[in-house]
């Protein structure tokens, strides 16, 4: 209403500047030219008549040319239109770029508190603005959860190679420490040579599992990852990482029950998929009780393909289960030695699974642990 009440004050006020400005130069051009203005009228657009009456009295009779006069109102009437559609339409447009210019500020001002401030949008922004304040709203939500979300990542970064930092120095000062035994005690009994040799060896191992958890760190922020798809054989893929984790599995006692078909394909990058199925074999044994079971079960449907991954170990409390496949996150919080890596493999894992179109869940009840991959089957 107030948008038209405005329009209206305005085209009024434009006919009254016409109309003055008319008026004006008709007053001066009368005035300075002293009456020529007049006299021209009266020279090309009156028509005059000189005649006797019956009484014999000379008579002048003055008519409008109306012959003349019809050309020059038409020519009148369409230039004033002309300046009056033109002057309409550079008053609108110059009223709707101030309109535009004060409401980008506005919104500009709004915007600059809202996002300052602890406002909510709705608060901060009016009625007519309802819906720019929703989609801000949502906007500041995603914004603070992955700053949130970044700000933990980096906590458990620089916390892990904090801890790997200084893990460093313990399997380096034993290796250290038993080859300088082993190098000056030359007459050291056989079998305590070799107790000392397979000590260093140990802690060589252990050394290199830490040095290459921080290249993990490095190549995981470095790189991209990418896949390239062909067929893989899925059964063969399952039996193979199994068997290269016999001694692992062996030394806790554990075992793998694989069910799956022997013809069981998937559409996929084999080394890719070898890494995730690889992580959660090892997550697997990593975390299961001693003489247990480890369960593999793939199932094919039109559509999908779906392994599942189950152990029997302690129960992952829930708001755990929501983080496990975030990065740098580990279950393991004492970061003891014998489990727990960079807390790379999940998060690693989901995002391959992601790039094959697919999904990985976790489940955790009752001592029984359970990771579900889903992918698709593909052509």
């Amino acid at each position: 209403m107030k948008r038209k009440i405005t329009k209206i004050l305005q085209l009024l006020m434009l006919l009254t500047a016409g109309f003055a400005a008319c008026s004006a130069i008709y007053f001066l051009v009368d005035d300075v030219f002293d009456g020529s203005f007049v006299n021209w009228v009266e020279a090309n657009l009156l028509e005059v008549e000189y005649y006797y009456n019956s009484h014999g009295e000379s008579v002048v009779d003055m008519r409008i040319a109306w012959y003349r006069l019809k050309p020059i109102l038409l020519g009148a009437f369409t230039a004033g239109t002309l300046i009056l559609l033109t002057v309409s339409f550079t008053a609108s447009h110059i009223t709707a770029r101030q309109r535009e210019k004060r409401c980008i500020t506005d919104i500009s001002q709004r915007l600059r508190a809202y996002m300052e401030g602890k406002r909510d949008a709705v608060e901060v922004f009016p009625k007519e603005q309802a819906e720019i304040a929703v989609q801000l709203s949502d906007i500041k939500s995603a914004l603070l959860e992955n700053q949130r979300r970044l700000k933990e990542e980096t906590t458990r970064k620089n916390d892990l190679i904090a801890y790997l930092a200084h893990d460093l120095k313990t399997p380096l000062t034993s290796v250290i420490g038993y080859l300088s035994l082993l190098d000056e005690a030359a007459d050291m009994p056989q079998e305590q040579r070799a107790k000392y040799t397979r000590i260093t060896l140990d802690k060589a191992y252990r050394l290199e599992k830490m040095i290459n958890e921080f290249f993990d760190i490095t190549r995981y922020n470095l790189q991209q990852i990418a896949i390239q798809k062909e067929p893989v054989d899925l059964y063969y893929l399952l039996v193979q990482l199994t068997d290269e984790l016999l001694p692992v599995l062996e030394k806790n006692k554990n075992t793998v029950s694989l069910q799956a078909d022997e013809s069981l394909t998937v559409q996929g990058d084999p080394d890719k998929l070898a890494r995730v199925f690889g992580n959660l074999l090892k997550n697997a044994a990593a975390y299961s009780y001693p003489g247990t079971e480890i369960g593999i079960l793939a199932e094919e449907t039109e559509s999908h393909i779906t392994v599942r991954f189950k152990n029997q170990g302690k129960t992952i409390p829930a708001e755990k289960l929501n983080s496990i496949f975030e990065k740098f996150y580990r279950l393991d919080e004492a970061r003891s030695s014998g489990t727990g890596g960079a807390g790379l493999g999940l998060a690693i894992a989901k995002e391959i699974a992601a790039l094959h179109g697919g999904d990985i869940s976790a489940q955790s009840q009752a001592g029984t642990v359970t990771f579900t991959i889903t992918l698709p089957k593909g052509n």
